[in-house]
This record gives structure tokens, C-alpha cells and sequence, in this order.
């Protein structure tokens, strides 16, 4: 006997998230959280001062959310009013989109629910509740009553260290052949005898004849097991749809089958109610070659709809399973689920670097591709962060692990990627709301062919009628429907990851390819975000010893220009001196001594306090100032010697990604709190369309509105805390990775690499995925608009003949098969011109 799939009703863990409001200060943040971490099967507890939320992950085995809630509230004043938890649970057998509205507005009916959302690609149901008033059985009770079970539940937050998950797909498509071959089998000697005189055997199984009869019945109790087992899942479905007064896929499988079996059983058994023996034809291998045909259709279905979901396979498959740690002095080989955090860990040649940390000693070049998609390796030294699964390529290094489990870049990519493949687009709505009213028009439009081909068809008519029945409702496919937009979307989600582009749902994906401007955050978007020295002049002296001098001084001060010129003097290996009698001049520069000699480095304020000649380095100062560098004059034993300047570099491939997005079609805005002079500057360098200078923090949204005020659908990019209101109220946020935390929980796109290509990347990857989309819906729709009139026979008039129920079966099998197919086409996406 074939495999036949297991399922569990085991829910693993949950996620309640919590308003908790009047928390009274950001203090109170920290303790809130540890009390609740305290508690039996709490695996973990965040609590966001700035939203006043608790995100809480648990075993509802152990523990429930009325316990964490009652844990909350001990601290008086707490508001837990508008607790909000998530399920995510794995629901087989939804075949078609005309199922998946209804199970939702069953699931939504349920008392406390707030919101359910099914993915019939992913085979997953995403539960927002409130706690208090629901729980898991009233959920899965009204699913089944809908005629559908939960299966085993996916994971609904990362564990500890994440592990490949098993393949759902593999044993259903393993069952799926089964059943296929099965009735291949036996559909094969069923064709071969139903039309006896095709095949030169009318001379001994004459028409009308006992023989035939016999044979016929024969072939009727040979189909029965196709029936039965290859054909009983439609059955299943269609009665669980009957029963609520619906109608889906199955219905008109089940439908179809029945009634050419029946309509030859009643041939052979009862032959007297037929006027002549031509009419008493069989359509048995009807009933076998369908069920053969869609359940192979399905097959394939399944094992296209696992690789739509690689992306995700391919993310938990690239954590190690160990790593050598340090601990007493000794090297340890542990599973990886074993390092804490402050570890050290040892990493050689050719490993992965299993967890998140900081290097303390040595280096080497890493390649990040698998979360970037930069081929390039990455240089790294001592206290570079390098990133859990990414592959150590030459040196060896020791590091200290600060995140582990749940908390690594890893965990993080592939939580975000699963919420964002179980969302929808918002045209998947509409889709859902057309697919739950096409079954019952197929099977009106079946009955209403039957009946004009019954009363006005040509003779034999009751077999024309049956035959444009059948295939009416055969041909109908409201799967092709049902998975057009969300297979892509989840393939066009596992290839944004693929990229370093992490998009939170499906919405902001379809948001991204209507863009009408990009606007971009100055600091840390389009320039490095830390300054650095650009020129160093010294008109007839000495270029290096003008910059030994500089930083000798700075080496007193914490300024991050300072920092800086200190910086760039050490990398070109210069020997830098102590600096004696320095003094800070507030808002004009530094003074000390060094090695018996009074430097001055400042602004052109301090040069003409002094009384100092600036000469033609006065020029040069300004066209310095013109292209947004901060140029600081050098001044010893009380003579102006030459200049270092300091900036805020562009990124090396800002310019780059800009012009990709104005051969996009797109228009680039920059946004800064930056004087005219520097914005201007910078803008130059890049090309960018639009300056929005002198920025304050709290006024960037309003600029954001007011852009949209002009219609334009609007695009935020930035990185930093006072960044968040503006991507919040953008269209689409887009944060750079290398971001705060607060900026990239308020954007709805995270480039996880920094890089502004990565904008590129989101416009073109979203473009590709809405187009692949329509192409999906285009061609189901073309499909079924030109399907349905032919299997009524709308072609009968011109060429006398009738679509072919078996036709029918295989065109509806490769209709879904096609769309499935289609959207994998994505997997071969590459951004292009960046």
C-alpha cells in the first residue's frame, strides 16, 4: 500500500504580542521583561519602550496567555486591554481559491479572532486572536467544520538554532503518484475495451450484444477502486463543501466522475430505457483517465509548490550545526545551540561561522553572499561583527558571540521571510472574492448545457448532453486562480532574501513597483555616515608631516573629525606624538604642543582670531566648502601651513544605484538636516533630482506627506531613529540594515547589506513579481474564458465535434501546473544594472 501522510495537532509555540501601555518610563522596560522571562515555557520576552509592546514567545503546552497576561498586570497600572496573539498553522487539502474566503470568513466568525489569512501556496493560516477570548480548539473546530484539518503547525517564531524543517510536500506527492499510477493502470485496459470497434474487436463484442455488456460491467467494477481510493479525496472535499452549502474544485471533480460512471452503469444494466443500442455508450475511462490526469496534475502541483519555498529550506540549511568554543583554556567542539552569548569562539579556513559576534583577534576575508548577495568576500579584523552562517574563506579568528538562537541575523532573515510569504498581496483579495463565485457558475453553466443540449441537440442527444456536462465541469479550474498571486509572492520574497532584501509583506511588495519617488536619508543612506579625510593640502611642504601634526593634536580630543584626521594618519602608518598643553577651543578647534612645536587646527573663525594669513589657502577652503567638505587649516609656530579637510563620504556605489533608479523611471529626492551648501554638494556627487535641506527630525514625515499631497506614491530610505516617523509614513520604508533597530522595525523593506543597489533591487524584484502575477491571472482567466465555451460546445456548429472530457481533464490538470511553473520562473531572477 502507499505512504499515506501523518498529521499532529500540535500548536509548538506561540507569540502573544501586548499593549502595555503607562509602562511610566523606558526603565521599566528591562525588569517588565525578566519577570515575564521568569515564567514556565516563556522562551522569550521583548518589551519596546518606545511602542509600550510586549512581543512574548511560549509554549502554550506549559504555559497560556492568560497566565503571561495576569504576569503583566501584577504591575499596577499596566493596560493589557488590546492583547493581540498569532498563530501560524500548516491546513491541508485547500485545492482552489474558492476555498480559501471561505475558510477565512469562518475562521474570522470565530469569536476573538481578529484576522485570518490563507495561503493555499504555502499551505498556511496565520490566526491574529485575542487571547481572553478564543483559544486553538474553537480555531481548528471551525476549520473543520469548513471540511479541512490543521495539520502540523509551522514554526510560528524561530527556535533556539534553526533546523531544516520536513518537506510537507514530499509525502503528499509520493501519495499523489500512488494514486496516479494506480489508475494509469487500470485506466489503460479500461480505454481498450470501451471502444471495441476502434480496435478491430466488433466482430466478437458486437454492439447491443450480451458480450459487450458483459465486458462494460466488467470495466465498471474495474473503476471502482479509481472511484474509491485515487478519487476519494474528491469526494472527501466535495461532501465537507456540500454539507456548508459551498462549492469548490472537488464538487466539480466528484461531479464529472459520478456522472459518466453512472450514466454507463445505467447503460449496461438497465439498456431498455435507451431507443437503440447506439446509444448505450460507456464512459468509464472517462471517469479513470480524469482521476489519473488531475490527480497527476496535482502531483506535479505539489512538488512545484515545494520549490516555490526553497528559499526558505535553503536559509535554515546554511546554520552549522557546531562550533568550537573556548572555554578553561580548552577548544570544545558543541552544538551550536549550546553557545551563549559572550562565547568565544574559534573559527578556521573554510568553516561557517556559527553564531553572530565581534572579532577579538585575527582576520580574514568572510563571504557574506548568503545574506547580502555580494559575491565578493569581506575583509574583516578586530572588532568587525561578522554574521552567523557566513562562510570564513582564508584566515582564522577568535570572536565573541553577543547573538545566538533565535536572536542571529540568520533567525531574523528567516522569521521575517516566512510572516512575509504567508501575507497577501492586496490583489489576492480580489482574486479570493472571484474564485468563491466561480465554482458555483461552473456548475450552473454544466447543468444549463446539459439541458439545451438534452432538448435541441442532434441524436444521440442524451450523450451529447452528458458529454458537454462532464466536461464542463472537468475543464473549470479555480485552482489556476486560487495560486496565481501567492506562489509568486512567495517566490518573489525568497528571492528578494536571496538578495539581502527582507520584505515584511506582501503588500509592500506590490506597493514597491507603483513607486513615483525615491526618497533618500543623506547620513548613512547615500554617505557612509562617519566621516573621513578626503584632502590634505600643503602648498610647498610636506603633505604627510602637515597630517603627522594634525592628528598628534586631535589625539587629546574626542570630536569625531578628530577621530578621524587620527584615523587616516594611522593608516598611512604614520608615527603620531603625545601632545602637551592642548587646549579644546569650543566651535573653532584644538591647540597643543607637539615636539617643542605649537599647533593650531581649526576653522577659518579661530585662523583670522588670531590674525593668521590664510593666503591662496583661503580659496581653496572655500571650493573645498563647495563640493560639502569641512576644510580645517593647520597652523604651526603661528603660520598657516595647509589644510586637512574631513567629510562624510559618499558610499562608492550611491551614484551608481541612483542612476539605476532614474532609468527606472524613478524620481530621487535627498533628505537631510544639512545646511543648502553641503546637501547641494552631495547632490551633485550623486545626481539626485530633488534637495530637501535643513531638515529637522520631527519635520521629515511632514515632507513625506507633502510629496504624497502631490500624488506621488512615495519611498523612504534611511537608517537611523529619527528616520522611523518618515518611513512609517511613506508609502513603503525602506531601512538600511546597517540601521537602528527602531528604523527597521518601522519600514516595511530591510536592505540588509546598506547598499542603496539594494533599492534597485526591491524596484526591479517587485516589478518582475507583479508582472509574473498578472501573467498568472491572465492566463487563468484566458484559460477558463475560453475553455467554458468550448467544453459547452460552442465549436460543435463549425466543426460537428465536442471537446473530449479526457481533453478537458488534462488541459485543467496543466492549467495549474502552468501557473505553478510560471511563478518558479522568478527563481531566475537577477537585478539588472547594479
Amino acid at each position: 500500500m502507499p505512504p499515506e501522510l501523518k498529521t499532529s495537532h500540535r500548536l509548538e509555540t506561540d507569540r502573544l504580542e501586548v499593549n502595555v501601555g503607562r509602562l511610566g518610563c523606558a526603565g521599566a522596560a528591562a525588569p517588565l521583561a525578566a519577570r515575564i522571562r521568569r515564567l514556565p515555557g516563556v522562551t522569550d520576552a521583548m518589551v519596546n519602550p518606545i511602542t509600550e509592546s510586549a512581543v512574548v514567545v511560549f509554549d502554550p503546552g506549559v504555559t497560556g496567555a492568560e497566565e503571561i497576561l495576569r504576569a503583566i498586570e501584577e504591575r499596577e497600572g499596566l493596560d493589557v486591554g488590546r492583547a493581540l496573539a498569532r498563530w501560524h498553522l500548516r491546513i491541508g487539502g485547500v485545492t482552489c481559491g474558492s476555498c480559501v474566503r471561505r475558510i477565512e470568513q469562518a475562521v474570522h466568525a470565530v469569536r476573538g479572532v481578529q484576522a485570518a489569512t490563507l495561503n493555499p501556496a504555502a499551505d498556511s493560516l496565520t490566526v491574529e486572536y485575542t487571547p481572553r477570548h478564543t483559544d486553538l480548539e474553537r480555531v481548528r473546530e471551525a476549520v473543520r467544520q469548513e471540511g479541512f484539518e490543521l495539520t502540523t503547525a509551522p514554526r510560528s517564531s524561530i527556535p533556539e538554532v534553526p533546523t531544516p524543517p520536513d518537506d510537507p510536500t514530499r509525502g503528499e506527492f509520493t501519495t499523489l503518484m500512488w494514486k496516479f499510477w494506480i489508475s494509469a493502470i487500470i485506466g489503460i485496459p479500461v480505454i481498450v475495451f470501451s471502444y471495441p470497434k476502434f480496435l478491430g474487436l466488433s466482430g466478437w463484442l458486437p454492439p447491443g450484444s450480451a458480450a459487450l455488456r458483459a465486458v462494460w460491467g466488467l470495466l465498471g467494477l474495474l473503476t471502482l477502486p479509481v472511484l474509491v481510493y485515487a478519487g476519494g479525496h474528491f469526494y472527501r472535499g466535495a461532501w465537507s463543501a456540500f454539507r456548508h452549502r459551498a462549492a469548490d474544485m472537488n464538487t466539480l471533480i466528484a461531479v464529472g466522475i459520478t456522472a459518466a460512471w453512472a450514466y454507463s452503469t445505467v447503460a449496461v444494466l438497465v439498456p431498455s430505457i435507451f431507443p437503440s443500442a447506439e446509444l448505450a455508450e460507456v464512459f468509464y475511462d472517462v471517469s479513470a483517465v480524469v482521476v489519473a490526469l488531475v490527480v497527476l496534475g496535482q502531483a506535479l502541483e505539489v512538488r512545484a509548490k515545494g520549490r516555490s519555498s526553497e528559499a526558505i529550506k535553503k536559509l535554515i540549511g546554511l546554520q552549522p550545526r557546531t562550533a568550537r568554543v573556548v572555554r578553561d583554556d580548552r577548544e570544545l567542539d558543541l552544538p551550536v545551540e549550546e553557545v551563549v552569548a559572550g562565547d568565544i569562539v574559534l573559527v578556521r579556513p573554510g568553516e561557517k561561522i556559527p553564531v553572530d559576534g565581534e572579532i577579538l583577534d585575527g582576520a580574514s576575508a568572510v563571504d557574506e553572499s548568503m545574506v547580502t548577495g555580494e559575491s565578493l568576500p569581506v575583509e574583516k579584523r578586530a572588532g568587525d561583527r561578522v554574521i552567523g552562517a557566513t562562510l570564513n574563506k582564508t584566515g582564522s579568528f577568535r570572536f565573541r558571540a553577543d547573538k545566538v538562537g533565535k536572536d542571529t541575523v540568520l533567525s531574523q532573515i528567516i522569521r521575517m521571510v516566512e510572516q512575509a510569504q504567508g501575507s497577501k498581496a492586496p490583489i489576492q483579495r480580489l482574486v479570493d472574492v472571484v474564485s468563491s463565485y466561480f465554482t458555483p457558475a461552473v456548475v450552473i453553466l454544466a447543468i444549463l448545457g446539459f439541458m439545451i443540449w438534452y432538448t435541441f441537440g442532434p441524436p444521440p442527444a442524451a450523450v451529447y448532453a452528458l458529454i458537454v456536462f462532464v466536461t464542463v465541469l472537468i475543464i473549470a479550474c479555480p485552482c489556476a486562480l486560487g495560486l496565481a498571486t501567492p506562489t509568486s509572492l512567495m517566490v518573489g520574497v525568497g528571492k528578494g532574501a536571496e538578495n539581502g532584501i527582507l520584505i515584511r509583506s506582501g503588500q509592500a511588495l506590490e506597493t514597491a513597483h507603483q513607486l513615483d519617488v525615491i526618497v533618500l536619508d543623506k547620513t548613512g543612506t547615500i554617505t557612509k555616515g562617519e566621516p573621513s579625510v578626503t584632502d590634505v593640502i600643503a602648498p610647498g611642504g610636506d603633505g604627510a608631516e602637515l597630517l603627522r601634526l594634525a592628528a598628534s593634536v586631535e589625539r587629546g580630543s574626542e570630536h569625531s573629525l578628530g577621530e578621524a584626521i587620527v584615523g587616516a594618519a594611522r593608516d598611512r602608518g604614520l608615527d603620531l606624538a603625545d601632545p602637551t598643553e592642548f587646549q579644546a577651543l569650543p566651535g573653532r578647534g584644538v591647540e597643543a604642543t607637539v615636539a617643542g612645536r605649537r599647533v593650531l587646527l581649526g576653522n577659518r573663525r579661530l585662523m583670522d582670531e588670531r590674525k593668521l594669513d590664510l593666503g591662496r589657502l583661503g580659496e581653496s577652503a572655500e571650493r573645498l566648502a563647495d563640493d560639502g567638505k569641512t576644510p580645517m587649516f593647520v597652523a604651526v609656530d603661528g603660520a598657516v601651513h595647509g589644510i586637512v579637510a574631513v567629510a562624510d563620504t559618499v558610499k562608492s556605489d550611491s551614484a551608481q544605484a541612483v542612476a539605476a533608479l532614474h532609468r527606472l523611471g524613478l524620481e530621487v529626492a535627498m533628505l537631510t538636516g544639512d545646511n543648502q551648501r553641503t546637501a547641494r554638494a552631495i547632490a551633485r556627487q550623486v545626481g539626485v533630482d530633488r534637495v530637501l535641506a535643513e531638515v529637522l527630525p520631527e519635520a521629515k514625515a511632514e515632507q513625506i506627506r507633502t510629496l504624497q499631497g502631490e500624488g506621488k506614491r512615495v519611498a523612504m530610505v534611511g537608517d537611523g531613529i529619527n528616520d522611523a516617523p518618515a518611513l512609517a509614513q511613506a508609502d513603503i520604508g525602506i531601512a538600511m540594515g546597517t540601521g537602528t533597530d527602531v528604523a527597521i522595525e518601522a519600514a516595511d523593506i530591510t536592505l540588509v547589506k546598506g547598499s542603496l543597489r539594494g533599492v534597485v533591487t526591491a524596484v526591479q524584484l517587485s516589478r518582475a513579481t507583479m508582472r509574473n502575477i498578472k501573467q498568472n491571472l491572465f492566463g487563468a482567466f484566458v484559460y477558463n474564458a475560453l475553455g467554458l465555451p468550448v467544453a459547452a460546445g460552442i465549436l460543435y456548429p463549425a466543426f460537428g465535434v465536442l471537446l473530449s472530457p479526457l481533453i478537458a481533464a488534462a488541459a485543467m490538470a496543466f492549467s495549474s501546473v502552468t501557473v505553478v511553473t510560471n511563478a518558479n520562473r522568478l527563481r531566475r531572477f537577477v537585478p539588472e544594472g547594479v
